[in-house]
């Protein structure tokens, strides 16, 4: 009881000192750009892009589950030694199991490779860390990373959770009717299926890995483009995660206290914080960390009432009675409340906004957007719908900003516009899902196609004449450039065959050739590519003794062809003779 009502203490008062001054201090080092928004958020200046506190539970990534409310100490811990200084030691707060602590630092190290735009510091994934499982349960984690046991948050019944059936056939959380969030992050399993990592490059997936967890949180929060050095971005990041303002406050509170110092602590010697955000009558669903399916403090039965003490009624003065009360007819019951509908409860299918085609070359972008409108069952648009799209099948395309997961809102047609896709090299069909985050209705589904790499144009880069005496080589290679539609034609693939006749393409036995590694005549070559410039250039090439014209022809995917000349001719060995030569008259004697 004591530690109940110290975390709702700390809840009322060190929330207003602790994570009041994190948020200020935070907007003022980091987003100069930040203008003020809507009552505790801020959004960038000129942006549309604030969360959106109405979100539905499946899109964030926790699912808006349970987490820890305990705030960081209010006095700073100590920062960091020199190199060489003696280690002193701050708060036990401060401390972050070792294998823990390595997880957030090699996902800050990844991303700042593959997002270096998102700016994202570890100390981030360490406060969320913190909230969301408490480290991991103090750093109850193997050598790989991996928890000791599963973390669940409880069952995402609607039972005073959110509501989110099974996903994964209870392939990550054990329970094949509803969704728990898992591992030292907290994912659900519909989101960890596409935010996933593998994060210690043992070619597995899983969200009870600190290391697979921490990477994928942090491309989760990268996922948009959002800037974490700037307030706006940070902001929505941390809010898409779980959709409270209270977490909010929270994450930036223990952001900024790992910022200030932190040290490393041996594995399993960290502890789990203390409160929890269901763990207050009335309070909202939020992360919880470990435990059983209904954790501490949710749904306590309500005490009851003792019953009154007999006794006889009181009698006024004067010695008159009054005669007890009618009993009061019981009046109607109000009608139940009803809350109206969110635009997303009207929702009754979707439609694609700008069929076509949708195809693109392997390595360039796609000219054609998927778009997908909201509509009623009458037909009428609606706005303010988060809708997913979700790139799946074998392919490594990917939306602009490299990941596989959009989700756009609605405008006023009802539309919302995918990011441009990008293809990859890997070349075939593959789909676009797009769905309606929070409702269960049919998906829309786009087939893309991947073309390989093609050129139309392939031209000699040279013009000097190919000739070679009977047994001796070319003193000039070929070399050719392929262009598409004017612009380079880079990565393209070709073949060359030296051929019998222009209307005759088969290979010819005789003239020309080419070596192998072997040094053995070849007359055809496959598997080649042109280079980042459209550049091909073919190995030198040899003659036999059959003299005169022959042909080599070059053929590229996407049908264009160059054949070019080679001529083989003796050497010119005729001399000047004596009688031969032109007889001048003499001069006279």
């Amino acid at each position: 009881m004591a530690a109940h009502f110290g975390r709702r203490l700390r809840k009322g008062a060190a929330t207003t000192a602790v994570a009041a001054a994190a948020v200020a201090a935070l907007s003022a080092s980091q987003a100069p750009d930040a203008t003020a928004g809507a009552p505790g958020r801020q959004t960038a200046a000129g942006s549309s892009s604030a969360p959106d506190v109405s979100a539905a539970p499946d899109d964030s990534a926790t699912g808006n589950s349970p987490y820890y409310t305990a705030l960081p100490p209010l006095h700073s811990p100590s920062p960091a030694p020199a190199t060489g200084a003696p280690a002193t030691r701050g708060p036990s707060e401060a401390g972050i199991p070792a294998t823990v602590l390595d997880a957030y630092k090699k996902a800050e190290a990844e991303l700042r490779d593959s997002k270096p735009g998102c700016n994202l510091p570890w100390q981030l994934l360490a406060a969320i860390g913190k909230v969301e499982s408490g480290q991991a349960r103090g750093g109850q984690v193997d050598a790989e990373g991996t928890t000791y046991s599963p973390i669940l948050g409880p069952v995402l019944d609607g039972n005073g959770f959110a509501h989110i059936g099974d996903t994964d056939h209870g392939a990550y959380d054990g329970d094949s009717r509803y969704d728990r969030a898992v591992g030292p992050m907290q994912f659900i399993p519909s989101t960890w299926n596409w935010a996933g990592r593998d994060g210690n490059g043992d070619g597995k997936k899983d969200p009870n890995n600190i290391y697979d967890a921490a990477l994928a949180a942090g491309h989760y929060l990268c996922r948009n483009d959002w800037d974490m050095s700037t307030g706006a971005g940070l902001r929505s990041a941390i809010l898409s995660y779980n959709n409270s303002q209270d977490y909010l406050n929270t994450v930036l509170s223990w952001m900024e206290y790992y910022r200030k110092g932190t040290h490393s602590i041996p594995d399993g010697t960290g502890t789990l914080p203390s409160g929890r955000s269901d763990d207050t009558p009335g309070a909202g669903p939020g992360p919880s960390p470990s435990g059983p399916s209904t954790p501490p403090g949710t749904h306590r039965p309500s005490r009851p009432s003792k019953p009154a003490k007999p006794g006889k009624p009181a009698e006024p003065g004067g010695g008159s009675t009054t005669p007890p009360a009618k009993p009061t007819p019981p009046s109607k019951p109000a009608p139940p409340h009803t809350t109206p509908p969110t635009p997303t409860d009207t929702v009754d299918h979707l439609e694609d906004a700008d069929p076509g085609d949708l195809t693109a070359m392997a390595g360039h972008a796609f000219a054609r957007k998927t778009e997908a409108r909201a509509e009623t069952k009458d037909g009428k648009p609606v706005a303010k719908v988060r809708i997913r799209f979700t790139i799946t099948g074998d392919t490594d395309a990917v939306f602009t900003g490299g990941e596989k997961v959009a989700t756009v809102v609605t405008d006023a047609t009802g539309t919302a516009v995918a990011p441009q896709l990008q293809a990859g090299e890997k070349t075939g069909d593959f789909t676009v899902r797009a769905l309606v985050a929070g409702r269960t209705i049919t998906a829309l589904d786009y087939k893309a196609t991947v073309t390989p790499r093609a050129a139309d144009t392939v031209v000699r880069t040279g013009d000097t004449p190919l000739t070679c005496v009977p047994g001796g080589e070319f003193a000039d290679q070929v070399e050719v450039k392929a262009t598409y539609k004017g612009a380079v034609a880079d990565k393209v693939a070709a073949t060359a065959i030296l051929i019998k006749a222009d209307d005759d393409p088969t290979e010819n036995d005789k003239g020309p050739y080419f070596k192998d590694a072997d040094g053995k005549p070849v007359r055809t070559l496959k598997d080649l590519r042109t280079d980042a410039k459209g550049l091909l250039k073919l190995p030198k090439l040899y003659a036999d003794d059959t003299t005169g014209t022959f042909l080599l022809r070059i053929t590229t995917t996407g049908g264009a062809t160059l054949t070019v000349e080679l001529k083989v001719a003796a050497a010119d060995d005729t001399t000047a003779d004596d009688t031969t030569a032109d007889p001048s008259p003499s001069p006279a004697a």
